[in-house]
């Protein structure tokens, strides 16, 4: 393994001598020690449970060594100097690593540098100071299995031994420790009253809110984390099923319009609403419970330290009321309602028909919320309101915009997975109001009246940006943020792909908030449970800053951007910025179908129709589709339905930092078409998996509480010809933007751009790009297997490549 820790906030003797009594490793008891080994020795011994035996946390010791010659519990009886070698070869065990396994006895030192793990500013013999920073460091390194010794201690009990004695919250190193009862927490329904009448019944809609908060929030307020997750209460998964669109369609030509964006610009309409409902009582005890919600691991561990978790599913959710509209505005209203309850203004009540008032008088009124994808998504459109109260969002993978979720330059696209999906697919799918068999069939044709109109709104007929998408579209209003965002997103997220992350990035970099990114190397992930990096522990340290108002440097400690490298297993790199190359660097294709620095005339010729078996194939087998269409081998049944376009092997690494951009000068034999590009690593080499590997061991969020899996990327054990690196796509009459609409006509070359989703991406020496310019993708795009042939002039394409030197 190899770690990487940014949470580890500044510490002095002072803050060290303190902490270390806060947590009970230092005491009365400890205050009248002079010696260095005796004092590690009673550290030691207080890792251990106290309904333990002496001799049984004598015998654990005994069986570390310290060196070759004696255990550790000989070595501290003695009294004798502690070197720093003796300390870490006791440190590393106390993390789990094995001696002679993991590492070898009296070369503990550089064990610690190789797992890049911290060591401790000491003397070689070091004395009682030296003793407990070397300690107080220790507890803040993370072991084998990606937990903080501190942490660890936690799970075995070392808090539960006796939570009253803690201070409550109990801060270590800036970050919240776990001393709260799990086993003793509040879990309550209250109905919040949004400020919308989505079902048009006349009555402001009520939210079904689920709360889980710690028994000690009855006395002193405590922060909140709110996941606003459509999902929540249920899913219609046969209803998406059988609204799935048809993708085996024929791309048809487009009526060419003059539209600017005024002509599709949505406005909110400002309707008069229904009254609020009359108070008739105030309570402090709600009337309803839950037994478990669809947790999120991340809020398990913070349920740990103190903090409430909230759950809300939203408009058309069990026992909620209105209609699911699929990202608009009711959405958002859905969400920034709950958040205003939490924050004391506005109003819910304990059932949907008393009246009866209910506060949330246990919080302090400071929210953050977390999730990913939609979860996330509605953090960007809550966020964008400026909602009081919304301190920070951890939005891991959300839809900035959702046209560049279900579409892309005047195209359909699918989100990599669900070919056929789209808005309304989504909607029926999370409407789980229908398992509320009342109220469903109450509202069956206002309902199907709605799912209708996101239908026709999402137009799927022209692929092109309309009212519908600019009403979904969160960049709009990102100016208004105030939050503080944190922001993560998977590098090869085929699902919601990296420009939606990208484009939030860019639209908040004016803005006076905080702001950090994470680009991680997998798919539509959590990486909460990773092993090379304290994610959960720098979310710690944010939202104990931002939530509990404790001054730990956050801000500071965690780097801008932070990116994980896609050649190096469990390697991040922290950078100021991304999308900051040294360099843009223009390639031209050629007949002999390379990428160099000289234009060449001519032209490549590709076609799109494959035989009805092989397009079978295709739409059963998206890998092999991908396979066939990067690689050349005998009887490929694609070779003359795409170009392919090599660099020479690059000489050096080199990175490829931002958009890649793409300019084509294209004909089709038709009055319509497509082109699809994808950038390619070309070189036999291990790769990463494309998931990360489960480690098998679990990591507890808690002592006896919820656990997670530890997770990480490993180097494949066989190699592998190529990677992926990013694709693109375009309908031929968009040349100018989504929603304006050129007239085409059939074998007339036209020039257009496309860029590339953007990426961070490490290639090197030795490999070669490759340019793949084609026109149907099986995994996204539509599939109408027509016959059609596509023309590229070579001397008026090129690719334009954001470099930045290793």
């Amino acid at each position: 393994m190899k770690n990487h820790q940014y949470a580890i906030a500044d510490y002095n003797l002072k803050i060290v001598k303190k902490e270390l009594r806060d947590i009970h490793f230092l005491d009365d008891s400890t205050d009248d020690i002079d010696n260095p080994a005796e004092l590690l020795k009673t550290f030691l011994l207080k890792s251990f449970l106290d309904q333990q035996s002496l001799a049984i946390r004598g015998q654990k010791i005994a069986g570390m060594l310290a060196s070759f010659e004696e255990n550790a519990l000989t070595f501290l009886d003695k009294n004798a100097p502690i070197s720093k070698i003796g300390f870490y070869n006791i440190a590393l065990q106390l993390l789990h690593f094995e001696v002679g396994e993991d590492f070898l006895i009296d070369n503990p030192i550089t064990k610690m540098k190789t797992l890049n793990l911290p060591v401790a500013n000491v003397h070689d013999n070091m004395n009682l100071y030296d003793t407990m920073t070397a300690w107080y460091l220790l507890l803040n390194t993370h072991n084998k299995y990606g937990t903080t010794f501190i942490d660890d201690l936690a799970s075995k009990g070392y808090f539960a031994q006796n939570l009253n004695s803690f201070k409550k919250p109990l801060i270590f190193n800036g970050k919240a420790m776990p001393v709260y009862d799990t086993n003793n927490l509040i879990r309550e329904v209250v109905y919040v009253e949004a400020a919308q009448d989505n079902d048009h019944d006349g009555n402001l809609d009520l939210l079904k809110t689920e709360i889980i908060r710690p028994k000690e929030s009855n006395k002193n307020k405590v922060p909140v984390i709110f996941t606003a997750s459509p999902y929540n209460q249920g899913t219609n998964d046969k209803d998406g099923e059988q609204l799935t669109h048809n993708v085996n369609v024929s791309l048809k030509h487009k009526e060419p319009n003059n539209y600017s964006y005024s002509d599709i610009e949505h406005h909110s309409k400002k309707e008069k609403l229904p009254e609020p409902r009359p108070i008739e009582g105030k309570t402090r005890k709600a009337e309803q419970t839950l037994d478990r919600e669809q947790s999120y691991t991340l809020n398990d561990y913070f349920l740990a330290r103190g903090f409430a978790v909230v759950y809300s599913a939203g408009i058309g959710t069990y026992e909620s009321d209105g209609f699911r509209t699929t990202g608009d505005d009711d959405e958002t209203l859905s969400a920034t309602a709950v958040i205003e309850w939490l924050n004391g203004k506005r109003t819910a009540f304990t059932n949907k028909t008393d009246n009866n008032q209910i506060e949330a008088y246990w919080s302090n009124g400071s929210i953050a919320m977390s999730g990913r994808s939609y979860l996330g998504t509605l953090q960007i459109a809550a966020a964008t309101t400026g909602v009081d109260g919304l301190k920070t969002c951890i939005a891991e993978a959300a839809i900035s915009n959702w046209y560049d979720y279900y579409r892309e330059n005047g195209l359909v696209l699918a989100p990599g997975g669900f070919q056929g999906e789209d808005a309304d697919v989504l909607a029926a799918e999370t409407y789980s109001l229908k398992q509320q068999a009342t109220e469903f069939y109450k509202n069956k044709d206002a309902w199907e009246k709605q799912l209708s109109s996101i239908t026709d709104g999402q137009d799927r007929n022209t692929g092109n940006y309309n009212e519908f998408w600019d009403a979904r579209n969160y960049l709009k209003n990102a100016k208004n943020i105030k939050a503080d965002m944190f922001l993560i997103h998977g590098l090869n997220d085929d699902n919601v792909k990296p420009k939606n992350v990208e484009q939030i990035w860019n639209a908040i970099k004016p803005l006076n908030i905080n702001k950090k990114l994470i680009l991680h190397q997998g798919k539509h992930i959590y990486i909460n449970a990773f092993q090379s990096i304290d994610f959960t522990d720098m979310i710690n340290l944010w939202l104990t800053y931002k939530l509990l108002d404790v001054d730990n440097n956050a801000d500071e400690l965690i780097p801008n951007v932070l990116i994980q490298d896609n050649v190096k297993a469990e390697t991040w790199n922290a950078f100021g910025e991304w999308e900051n190359p040294d360099d843009v660097k223009t390639l031209h294709p050629s007949n002999n179908n390379e990428l160099t620095d000289e234009f060449d005339h001519g032209r490549k010729e590709f076609k799109d129709q494959l035989s009805v078996n092989d397009f079978e194939k295709y739409c059963l087998d998206y890998k092999q589709w991908r396979d066939d269409l990067v690689l050349d081998h005998e009887n490929n049944p694609l070779t003359n339905n795409r170009v392919i376009f090599k660099t020479t092997p690059a000489k050096e690494d080199f990175t490829i930092d931002g958009k890649v951009k793409i300019s084509l000068n294209a004909s089709s034999t038709q009055n319509y078409g497509m082109l699809s590009c994808m950038l390619v690593d070309y070189g036999e080499a291990y790769r990463l998996t494309e998931s990360p590997k489960n480690l098998g061991h679990r990591i507890n969020e808690g002592y006896l509480w919820r656990e997670d899996s530890l997770r990480e990327f490993k180097i494949q054990n066989k190699k592998t010809p190529y990677k992926e690196i990013a694709e693109g796509h375009i309908n031929m009459q968009n040349r100018k933007n989504s929603y304006h609409v050129d007239d085409m006509e059939a074998n007339e070359f036209y020039d257009m751009e496309l860029e590339l989703q953007p990426t961070f991406y490490h290639v090197p020496a030795g490999h070669q790009l490759g340019l793949i310019i084609f026109a149907t993708d099986f995994e996204n795009t539509i599939r109408g297997n027509q016959d059609l042939k596509y023309r590229i002039s070579l001397a008026e394409t090129d690719i334009k490549l954001p470099i930045r030197k290793q």
